[in-house]
């Protein structure tokens, strides 16, 4: 081996190296384990901990956040935590660079490109092939041609040339948001925060490893952070108007009569009720009154309160033609806004009529803050001080100089929900300083002025994909992981011993470095290790036996042959040797990974990094690391073999004519298509929500709980809901579609009350609805994982995981057209992969039904496909390499004779590789966590399927297409090269 000083001083570096990386982590574990145990389980304490150490020297002169920013970082399947994936609403971007367009047209161009838009089509070419349709001008000056983008868009301008000019306005806007969402973040507190835009599709992906307070979070996330200041109607003003529409409603609307009801307690508007009692009455009071709990005093600010399961009935009436037709003039630009919910009296919340303009905008909006901070307002109650900068501050002395004078109020509004309306008892204010109370916790406070200083969104943003992951169940996940790790490697070590001896001791050596080198790659780069991930990596311990297999394997051959050990094992390091056939096989399960990076998301791209690197270094350490100890044993005249005295006979002389079975084996293949196929059109596929959307729900009870009868009591709560067994008898995996594609605050809170009633009579006693919802250490029952996944993102998905499987077998067939310069190797090759796929799709479609475990398709199952692909191709490949070569030495070639030469020479490689894999894919699926049990048994199906596919389908395919002239002239032609 040339240059090996050179090659063992580069491998001693990189050793270093990554200790060093990998030293980081061990030092921040340390220090975390501390902040637990000085927390005690109060998550804001181990924060304050953390971040007073922040800047401290704790290792080598590195501060702690050096030293944090440097670690290994977890993923939240094993951190817990927060994953979500935000749409930027291009709707709302688009509305607001046409400045809100009355344009009937645009309005439905709006509309219509939300129903029509297909596949992976942005939804702002849908927006302009729906203008082109309509023959809309989009430069004139009701719609794009503004004076707000006048600068940019000329009104003789085409729709084409107007295109690209609102397309970089709607990038520009959502990296406003992306930046928006950082500062959020960042003052947040969350350690090792990941956000990242996913292309130009207006998506944005944020991670929030160890986040444990949910709600919080996606409140904070979604929050446009529209903050307005309106002047409200007293009550006197608009009780006109009030009893007016209650009387048009009972003209229309379906009341109760002849019923007994409790009379209101008069007060505000109850006084305007004609027939009102202190007792009862058998009368209705009208669709609208009948749903007023206590209406607004004198002077109050608000309509009345309101059952707030009313809410969405009350708001369909204000909205009707009818309804508004009823406003006096002084009333016509009325808005009517719902107040804060209060913790204590959810069910109950407020109505305020706010004062409009003719265009429909606030008097003074939130642009005009330029700072705030959370404090306490004078009895001592959390609250928010702003302050504005000098034109708003001119507008705020005018606002409250006018209240004060007319006697109303100053409603405080963000995001279209009023939280204050305070009068206005001394006069104007001036200086630009006010203060947002109400009823704020202190959390409350403090994301308020995180959102303020950090900026409004330019548009709605919609939680179109979120996983859930708690502590816990993280914790758990580590130790599966870990305990499967090193069973699946222990197996590996013991065997390649076993099997070959002292070689297969230098083997484990390599594996040993290699996985150090693993590790420490994934620390340089600072990427995310998830369980998928660590399934790669123990994958790859045992793909990574596979280059040092056949160059073993290789090296017997040739000392087989006569050759001196130094020759046989020079030889096998050659190109001729078994170069070729470790590059090829290797490229093509890259490829495969590379396709996994680009369509995959979250913890499939931890898969296919772990698995890319792993490649690399396995590459690394069988070539070079290897090749050392058995130079060094060579050079120390020691006998070496590549065997022991139980393995030294095994696929020895093997003769066996694998082509003349080809017909039977067809004939197995083509009935477990078929049957196959039968199944997926006939019984179909168990799509996870990754596929058709929906929510769903691990969650874990203290006794064992029948699935059927949950399912039946979710069902009555949630319209359709599914509960399937999850590992034990006493965890379930539940799927609803309840409003999937619903946003805001209240609708996830609102599913996971609706579950905890559900599922109410099942729990312990003492679970309240905080602890079956929140994460926290020590978790033992409840929600322990949650995810949603919108229908929208669920087609994209679905489409990219198509093609992604379509993409890889391309590729993998083009570049094995290109490496054996003969299309029928790729036709071969890809020709058995397909046949893996239809018979593992198959077998999960059959099983799901009857399997103890998760065999959903998801994203996971699609990375499980792929890595079946990259497996069965890198068998096959291996078999193909061998016939190239036996064709460079043979002009006329008995083609079958040689593929069989070819088959029977590379079976001992074939069968041995398979093992160690099945081995450790074996130890992953027993102690692996029920997590990734589906996914591994997809694996695990497909690599049986594939070493029986390489032998017996791709390869004896591959001869039946080539006729035995074509193999002359590619031996002919591989003789000139």
């Amino acid at each position: 081996m040339h240059n090996k000083g050179l090659i063992k001083f580069f491998a001693i570096i990189f050793a270093l190296v990554c200790v060093y990386q990998l030293s980081f982590t061990f030092v921040a574990n340390s220090i975390n384990n501390d902040a637990k145990a000085f927390a005690k389980g109060d998550f804001s304490k181990e924060l304050s901990y953390l971040d007073s150490i922040g800047k401290e020297d704790v290792f080598f002169g590195r501060t702690y956040n050096e030293v944090r920013d440097n670690q290994l970082q977890k993923g939240l399947d094993l951190e817990g935590g927060i994953n979500v994936i935000l749409q930027i609403s291009v709707r709302d971007i688009l509305n607001g660079l046409a400045n809100d367009s009355k344009n009937s047209g645009f309005k439905k161009a709006l509309a219509d490109a939300k129903t029509n838009q297909t596949g992976n089509q942005d939804y702002a070419d849908s927006f302009f092939n729906e203008a082109n349709k309509a023959n809309l001008k989009l430069a004139s000056a009701d719609i794009f041609g503004n004076r707000n983008l006048d600068e940019v868009i000329k009104f003789d301008m085409t729709n084409a040339q107007v295109e690209p000019i609102i397309k970089q306005k709607i990038l520009e806007s959502v990296e406003s948001a992306f930046g928006v969402l950082r500062k959020r973040i960042d003052q947040f507190g969350v350690t090792q925060p990941n956000i990242q835009m996913l292309g130009n599709s207006g998506k944005i992906l944020v991670e929030l490893p160890g986040a444990k307070d949910v709600d919080r979070i996606k409140k904070l996330l979604v929050g446009t952070a529209q903050l307005e200041f309106w002047e409200t109607y007293k009550i006197e003003e608009i009780s006109g108007y009030i009893v007016a529409a209650n009387e048009a409603l009972k003209k229309t609307e379906i009341t109760v009569k002849d019923e007994v009801v409790e009379a209101k307690a008069t007060s505000g508007i109850d006084s305007l009720l004609t027939d009102n009692k202190a007792d009862t009455v058998n009368k209705s009071n009208g669709p609208l009154l009948d749903k007023l709990v206590m209406g607004g005093q004198q002077g109050s600010p608000y309509v009345g309160k309101f059952f707030t399961k009313d809410t969405a009935v009350i708001n369909s009436y204000f909205k009707r033609s009818d309804i508004k037709a009823l406003l006096p003039s002084d009333l016509a630009n009325i808005k009517f806004v719902w107040g804060k919910l209060d913790e204590k009296t959810p069910e109950i919340i407020d109505l305020y009529a706010l004062k409009g303009s003719r265009d429909g905008k606030a008097p003074i909006s939130g642009g005009v803050v330029v700072d705030a901070i959370d404090t306490f307002d004078q009895m001592g109650s959390p609250a928010v001080s702003m302050q504005m900068n000098g034109k708003g501050a001119k507008q705020w002395e005018k606002l409250t100089g006018d209240v004060s004078q007319q006697g109303n109020a100053i409603a405080i509004v963000l995001d279209n929900t009023v939280y204050s309306a305070p009068g206005v008892s001394r006069g104007a204010i001036s200086g630009g300083r006010s203060e947002i109370s109400g009823d704020f916790s202190v959390n409350e406070t403090k994301d308020l002025a995180n959102v303020l200083r950090a900026g409004k969104l330019p548009a709605r943003a919609e939680i179109v994909q979120s996983d859930v992951v708690g502590p816990s169940l993280g914790k758990e996940a580590i130790n599966s992981g870990i305990m499967s790790f090193i069973i699946g490697f222990s197996l590996v070590l013991v065997w390649m011993v076993i099997y070959y001896g002292k070689t297969g001791f230098y083997a484990n050596v390599a594996l040993l470095v290699n996985i150090l080198f693993i590790f420490g790659v994934l620390a340089s780069f600072g990427a995310v290790l998830t369980l998928p991930g660590i399934a790669g990596i123990v994958l790859t311990i045992g793909m990574a036996v596979d280059a040092n297999v056949i160059i073993y394997e290789r090296a017997k051959e040739e000392l087989n042959d006569g050759k001196s050990l130094e020759d046989a094992v020079n030889y096998a390091y050659t190109w001729k040797g078994a170069m070729s056939s470790i590059v090829d096989a290797n490229i093509t399960t890259a490829i495969t990974a590379i396709i996994l990076l680009v369509f995959g998301t979250g913890p499939i791209k931890g898969f296919a990094t772990t698995l890319l690197i792993g490649i690399i270094t396995s590459l690394f350490t069988a070539i070079f690391v290897t090749r050392m100890f058995l130079g060094w044993s060579i050079s120390r005249k020691e006998n070496v073999t590549f065997s022991t005295s139980l393995t030294k006979n095994w696929f020895k002389n093997l003769n066996f004519d694998f082509l003349s079975k080809r017909k039977i084996t067809y004939a197995i293949s083509a009935v477990l298509v078929v049957l196959s196929l039968v199944s997926i059109f006939t019984k179909g596929l168990n799509q996870g929500v990754d596929f058709v959307g929906g929510r769903t729900f691990q969650v874990r009870f203290d006794k064992a709980v029948s699935a059927p009868e949950v399912a039946t009591d979710l069902v009555a709560v949630f319209g359709s809901a599914e509960a399937k067994v999850f590992g034990n008898d006493s965890q379930l995996k539940i799927t609803t579609k309840y409003k999937v594609d619903e946003q805001g605050e209240g609708v996830d809170k609102e599913v996971n009350l609706k579950l905890y009633e559900g599922l109410k009579k099942y729990l312990p006693a003492d679970l309240t609805y905080e602890k079956f919802v929140t994460s926290y250490e020590g978790k033992k029952y409840g929600v322990m994982q949650a995810s949603k996944v919108s229908g929208t993102i669920s087609k994209d998905i679905k489409t990219n995981s198509i093609w992604a499987v379509l993409g890889s077998l391309f590729v993998v067939f083009l570049y094995l057209m290109l490496s054996f310069k003969k299309w029928q190797f790729g036709l071969g090759a890809v020709a058995a992969v397909a046949h893996d796929v239809i018979i593992v799709l198959g077998i999960f479609s059959f099983f799901y039904t009857i399997l103890p475990f998760n065999m959903e398709l998801d994203q996971a199952f699609i990375a499980a496909i792929l890595t079946v692909i990259g497996y069965s191709l890198n068998d096959t490949v291996i078999v193909f390499d061998r016939v190239r070569e036996y064709l460079n030495y043979n002009s006329s070639p008995d083609f079958d004779g040689l593929v069989n030469k070819a088959l029977n020479s590379t079976l001992s490689r074939t069968i041995n590789t398979s093992a160690t894999t099945l081995v450790v894919l074996i130890a992953i699926f027993i102690f692996g966590g029920e997590t990734i049990r589906g996914f591994v048994f997809a694996i695990l199906v497909g690599i049986l399927v594939g070493t029986y596919s390489s032998i017996f389908i791709a390869t004896p395919l591959m001869k039946d297409v080539m006729s035995d002239k074509e193999a002359t002239k590619m031996a002919e032609f591989k003789k000139e090269d």
